[in-house]
């Protein structure tokens, strides 16, 4: 089998693992996490109605205009720390973190820490 198509079935793996015990609910919405290869992107959804409250990535206008000559980690905790603050204007101060399959690590580590950094509580 393709090592590029293992990967991404064990990514997909774990992230269906971890959406059976991670539910986004009024009181605490799930923090989403998509890391593609060039962009990252962020929401916070409430699962009960299917609504996103808030979203942030690194292909969002304003975001665009904070990103001029960072790396990518520099461009994730730009982008957590810009959905930590949508999120509390929509009235969010405590999510659940969803990594979406993805390794606690880099880039998705930074956008989680710039968040908490930013006010919100997970």
């Amino acid at each position: 089998m393709d090592k590029a198509k293992e990967k991404r079935e064990a990514r997909l793996r774990r992230h269906y693992r971890v959406r059976r015990k991670v539910k986004g609910t009024p009181e605490r919405p799930r923090l989403v996490v998509y890391r593609s290869l060039e962009h990252i992107y962020a929401q916070v959804i409430d699962d009960t109605i299917g609504h996103t409250l808030a979203s942030a990535s690194t292909i969002d206008s304003e975001v665009r205009k904070l990103l001029a000559g960072k790396k990518k980690t520099e461009e994730a905790q730009v982008v957590g720390r810009v959905v930590a603050e949508r999120a509390k204007s929509a009235g969010v101060q405590k999510v659940v973190f969803d990594r979406g399959g993805n390794q606690y690590h880099g880039r998705v580590k930074a956008l989680a820490e710039a968040a908490r950094e930013a006010g919100l509580e997970f």
